[in-house]
């Protein structure tokens, strides 16, 4: 992956780590579907604004069946179904069912975008989902989950890996201004039935609640899912959903940063793992001539 490419997944990283927060906050004012409409109608005013300031263009139309399939199924059912699930279930095990995700991406990338299945790519998968599963024990607050959020956790992932394999086939056709903007459009229209939720809630939510759901529109997703679509344009559907194997081991360190909250030895040991596995999932494996394989 180029340099540009390598900064713009660090990006998507980074601000998606920080949403966790911001998720959970907003969350205790927010309804689940109300939260994902409000983040998405922030993305979309600010990717609109960019947009016609850039004179992206509407897509072409190859490009549509992709925009619609991530829209529907990442912008839209992934962030409700995420949203409810993190208010059913205790953040360790969201985040040990929701890292399904790049699991699943990795399957259907292999399968149906013909990516095959790089032998590092499925070793540094299984030991970056091993550190996440082990981030979630630690984070674990003894078993306060439901079977209905777990199954909402399971619905996002799912969601999440089939909206990615939906969104690579687009950027062959568009660019990721405008995979990303009319995504993010299609979503935002997905989540209108909980418009009136949405008004009722603003009216009485604290200043602080609304503040994230602006921030959670206009960084993790106008930002974090255009530089996402940047990088996923260069490379594999594959890598880059290994990539997001790096958000727990952030996640970590912002905790410790932000909050002072010091992370345990499993804690850490599974972000360590979390790094190792992205590391060897992004390896290129050479021969002894030196030639690069695979």
């Amino acid at each position: 992956m180029e340099n540009k490419a390598l900064v713009a997944a660090g990006v998507t990283v980074l601000l998606w780590a920080s949403a966790f927060v911001s998720i959970r906050s907003a969350g205790a004012e927010y309804s689940p579907g109300a939260l994902a409409l409000g983040r998405l109608l922030a993305g979309s005013a600010v990717l609109a604004v960019i947009w016609l300031a850039r004179g992206g263009g509407v897509p072409p139309r190859a490009a549509w069946p992709g925009i619609l399939g991530s829209g529907l199924l990442w912008f839209g059912l992934y962030m409700v179904a995420l949203n409810w699930g993190e208010q059913l279930v205790d953040a360790g095990t969201a985040a040990m069912v929701v890292n399904i995700g790049p699991i699943v991406v990795a399957l259907l990338g292999g399968w149906l975008l013909k990516e095959g299945f790089p032998r590092a790519l499925l070793a540094g998968l299984a030991v970056s989902f091993v550190g996440a599963a082990i981030v979630g024990v630690s984070m674990s607050d003894g078993g306060r989950s439901s079977l209905g959020g777990v199954l909402l956790c399971l619905l996002a992932a799912v969601s999440y890996g089939i909206g990615v394999v939906f969104q690579k086939p687009a950027l062959r056709h568009a660019s990721a201004l405008q995979v990303t903007t009319f995504g993010c459009f299609v979503g935002a229209v997905a989540c209108l039935p909980f418009a009136w939720q949405l008004v009722e809630e603003v009216s009485t939510a604290s200043v602080g609640a609304t503040l994230n759901v602006v921030y959670l529109g206009v960084f993790p997703t106008a930002l974090a899912f255009t530089t996402w679509a940047y990088a996923l344009a260069r490379t594999t559907a594959g890598k880059m959903g290994a990539t997001t194997y790096l958000v727990p081991a952030i996640v970590v360190l912002m905790s410790w940063a932000a909050l002072g909250e010091v992370p345990g030895w499993l804690t850490l040991l599974g972000g360590l793992l979390c790094l190792a596995g992205v590391g060897v999932s992004r390896s290129r494996p050479v021969r002894s001539g030196g030639r690069r394989v695979g």
